[in-house]
């Protein structure tokens, strides 16, 4: 595996070795002994799957305060999505900004998203999915959401979403929040 920073501070992009023969491939797409080689997280109790029926859906930006604060590892195991990550530590460097990257099945990336972040996605392509690795195991009632179109984030978001919840649609924007 390999392990590419992004611009954020403790975000990192995760790009799988696959081992291609005949039948397909065969790869890793976590290994505790790496992870921690990189000083990342590596007890993830809890394993989650996102399935989006229509293309252009939308989920986010979501996040846990702490104590509930969440450090997470997904990527598209079908289909094909816009994921982004805003940090949200009013303390760090790159408070307010954000990163965008395109996973899918057929780019077998991975990101791996800290605690202190915000994350959403846009499905590219209908029926896709998301497969999420998160620790501390979900805490209901203690997550929150900024505004996907908040103005002072100014994602520049490849589609305009067709499909989104009523708590993201009327989330607030990042300055209510912090």
């Amino acid at each position: 595996m390999q392990f590419e920073a992004t611009p954020l501070l403790g975000a990192w992009l995760i790009r799988p070795e696959p081992n291609e023969d005949q039948r397909g491939y065969f790869s890793r797409i976590f290994c505790e002994k790496e992870f921690a080689g990189q000083g990342l997280l590596t007890d993830f109790p809890q394993h989650s799957l996102s399935f989006n029926k229509q293309r252009h859906t939308l989920r986010g930006l979501h996040f846990q305060r702490p104590p509930h604060a969440e450090t997470k590892l997904l990527r598209c195991s079908r289909g094909r999505i816009f994921d982004v990550i805003v940090d949200i530590r009013p303390e760090s460097p790159s408070f307010r900004q954000y990163f965008a990257q395109e996973l899918s099945e057929s780019n077998l990336l991975a990101l791996y998203v800290p605690e202190g972040f915000a994350h959403g996605f846009v499905t590219l392509e209908p029926e896709s999915e998301v497969h999420y690795m998160i620790s501390p195991a979900y805490e209901p009632g203690h997550g929150q959401a900024i505004h996907w179109q908040d103005p002072a984030l100014a994602i520049d978001w490849p589609v305009e979403p067709a499909v989104l919840s009523p708590q993201d649609a009327e989330a607030p924007g990042i300055d209510e929040l912090f």
